[in-house]
């Protein structure tokens, strides 16, 4: 398996080296970590290089970060197109929903990152490059229909938690679900699990954050993804070396990685 979506780089993991062989040891055999501003994404070409073959590199400006202005936003195009040839994909972008709760300029911190996501996809798809989106609830539905508009090709939903007839939507468009470690307790993403066909599936740690369930108190990390393919096969009534082993392949198909 491969974890899709972890902040590898981030001051949470000292020893990603030790991180890595956990996961290793769990088969989870590679991971791919996405960046969030300017200077978590040098933190993520510098981990790649150090582990290639394990550690795969997408760089991104997280959308709930609402303090970055325009400075960082071009910063992080800029290093998109400079990286090229380090980088699988485009990542963490996408829409901000939890940080405009109770904000009266809502409305406009919405349509000013929508314009920044657009110019996000269309550089992924000039450069035939994967999305890990963040867009979560109802931001999943517009930031479906900037992939549409856009036309780009590869994108994960991350951490998907929007509506049943949106994701129903982002698998008819083709596009992939992730799930975390909460489908090994957690009804609605077991739900989620059942309702997205597997060849649509990929796993992701999302570490450091902390999960609850059995694993309370401990940092997400990328072996955690182990019991999302046991959770998967649960819930599909499969055995989990084949649901590993799509896993694997999904994982494979969207970010064009070979661990």
């Amino acid at each position: 398996m491969i974890d899709t979506h972890c902040h590898l780089a981030g001051p949470a993991f000292p020893d990603p080296r030790a991180v890595l062989d956990r996961a290793r040891s769990l088969g989870v055999l590679g991971v791919v970590a996405v960046g969030s501003d300017p200077a978590s994404n040098l933190a993520v070409l510098a981990l790649a290089a150090r582990h290639p073959g394990e550690v795969w590199a997408a760089l991104g400006l997280h959308p709930e970060r609402l303090d970055l202005g325009e400075a960082a936003f071009e910063a992080v195009e800029a290093q998109i197109l400079g990286f090229r040839q380090d980088l699988i994909a485009v990542g963490e972008v996408g829409l901000p929903w939890y940080r405009l709760e109770g904000r009266a300029d809502a409305r406009d911190l919405m349509r000013a990152a929508k314009a920044r996501l657009r110019r996000l996809l269309e550089l992924a798809r000039r450069l035939d490059l994967a999305v890990s989106l963040h867009a979560p609830h109802g931001a999943a539905e517009e930031a479906l229909e900037l992939l549409e508009a856009v036309g780009v090709e590869r994108a994960v939903f991350h951490w998907h938690k929007g509506p049943p007839e949106v994701t129903r939507r982002i698998v008819g468009r083709g596009y992939f679900v992730s799930l975390t470690p909460e489908a090994a307790y957690r009804e609605r993403d077991r739900e989620l699990a059942r309702e997205v066909p597997l060849e649509q599936l990929v796993a992701e740690s999302d570490g450091p954050w902390a999960f609850g369930g059995e694993f309370e108190g401990r940092a997400g990390e990328p072996g955690m993804v182990a019991r999302v393919a046991e959770a998967v096969a649960e819930v599909k009534g499969l055995p989990v070396p084949e649901v590993a082993e799509q896993l694997l392949v999904n994982s494979r198909r969207c970010f064009g990685v070979t661990p």
